[in-house]
C-alpha cells in the first residue's frame, strides 16, 4: 500500500477534539511594522509569517522566532487585501481595485484590479491576473490555479497557470449577482481549496460559509444557520481555514471571534470575550493561520496587531502534523 503525501505551501495540523488555544493572545506585530488596520497574513511551513502592510503598500515578511529584522518587500502595488505564498517562495498579492462602477464617469480614483506574483529567485514582479476589482481572498491550488474572490462582484473567479497559452479567467464560484440561492453569493471573502479541489467561500453577506464541489455550481452550506446539521450562528464570516481532517476554522468579523468544527459541532476558539483590545480580545479579525506547532496568527484589524494563540499540545495528549 503506497500513501501520497502532498506537499502544501501551509501548515495544516491535525487536532483531538479538545483541542485547547491560550486565550490570551501575543502581540508579536504592531502598527509601526504592519501599518494601520492589517487585513492578511500567511505562515508558511517553515514558519515564515507575511504580512500584507496596506497603510505602506508593502509585504512584511520575518522568522517567527527570528531577532533579525523584517524582510520589507515593496513593488507597484496599492494597498494589498490578500496574499498566498507557493512553495518556491513566490507571492501571490492582491493588488487592490476599486469596485466603483466602470461606467461611472465621476470616479477619479486610482485602479489596479490585479493579482501580482513576486517572484522570489527574481525579486520582479509580474502580473498574472486581472480582474477589474479587488481580490479578498487569494489562493493557488495544488494544480497550480489561481483563484481571486471578489467582494462585491459577488464570485470567484479562477485562472490555471498549467495551460501552454495563458488561459483566461473562469467562474469557480457565484454568478455575478449578490443573492442567496444555491449557484449565489452575497459579499464572498475568505476562500480555501483542499486536495480535491473543493472550494470552501466565507459567504460574508450571507453569514454562511459555502462548499462548491468540483464542476458543480451549487453551493452547500457547510457551516450557518442554513446547513444540514446547524451547529453554530455566524455573524459575517470572513475568513476560512481547514485543517487535515477537514474539520472547519472561520473567522468571524461580526462576533470578532474564530470558531472551529470537530466531531461535536462548532465552538469558539479564541475572541470568545466580546469585542476589544484586551490580550483576550479580538476586534475586526479577519485572516488567521496555523504555524507548524499549531498556533494561532490572526490580523487582529482594528486594533492594527497580530496576535499569537498558543496551542496547549497536552490538551490532546498527541498533536500530529501533516507534511
Amino acid at each position: 500500500m503506497f500513501l501520497l503525501f502532498l506537499a502544501l505551501s501551509f501548515n495544516e495540523p491535525k487536532f483531538c477534539p479538545t483541542a485547547i488555544w491560550n486565550s490570551n493572545g501575543i502581540t508579536i506585530a504592531n502598527k509601526l511594522l504592519v501599518g494601520f488596520g492589517p487585513i492578511s497574513i500567511f505562515v508558511s511551513t517553515n514558519n515564515t509569517i507575511y504580512v500584507a502592510n496596506r497603510e505602506n503598500s508593502t509585504i512584511v515578511m520575518w522568522e517567527e522566532d527570528s531577532v533579525n529584522p523584517a524582510k520589507v518587500i515593496r513593488g507597484n502595488f496599492t494597498q494589498p487585501l490578500s496574499l498566498f505564498v507557493t512553495l518556491n517562495r513566490d507571492i501571490y498579492i492582491g493588488d487592490e481595485g476599486d469596485d466603483v462602477p466602470i461606467d461611472d464617469k465621476n470616479y477619479d480614483g486610482f485602479k489596479n484590479g490585479r493579482v501580482q506574483k513576486w517572484m522570489a529567485e527574481t525579486n520582479n514582479f509580474v502580473t498574472v491576473m486581472n480582474v477589474n476589482s479587488s481580490c479578498w481572498g487569494l489562493f493557488v491550488d495544488i494544480n497550480d490555479t489561481l483563484y481571486c474572490s471578489m467582494l462585491f462582484r459577488a464570485q470567484v473567479v479562477k485562472r490555471s497557470f498549467n495551460a501552454d497559452v495563458m488561459a483566461s479567467n473562469r467562474v469557480a464560484a457565484g454568478t455575478g449577482i449578490s443573492g442567496s440561492a444555491l449557484d449565489q453569493l452575497n459579499g464572498p471573502m475568505g476562500i480555501f481549496v483542499d486536495i480535491n479541489l473543493d472550494l470552501y467561500v466565507a459567504d460574508c453577506e450571507n453569514h454562511q460559509v459555502q462548499l462548491f464541489q468540483l464542476g458543480n455550481s451549487n453551493g452547500i452550506t457547510v457551516a450557518g444557520r442554513k446547513s444540514l446539521k446547524p451547529t453554530v450562528t455566524l455573524s459575517s464570516p470572513i475568513g476560512v481555514i481547514l485543517d487535515a481532517e477537514k474539520y472547519l476554522f472561520i473567522v468571524e468579523l461580526g462576533n470578532d471571534r474564530i470558531v472551529g468544527s470537530n466531531v461535536n459541532g462548532f465552538r469558539c476558539l479564541v475572541g470568545c470575550y466580546r469585542s476589544g483590545s484586551q490580550s483576550n480580545q479580538l476586534s475586526g479579525p479577519v485572516r488567521f493561520s496555523f504555524d507548524r506547532s499549531g498556533n494561532m496568527f490572526v490580523t487582529d484589524m482594528r486594533n492594527s496587531r497580530i496576535q499569537k494563540f498558543q496551542y496547549f499540545a497536552d490538551s490532546c495528549g498527541k498533536f500530529i502534523m501533516i507534511e
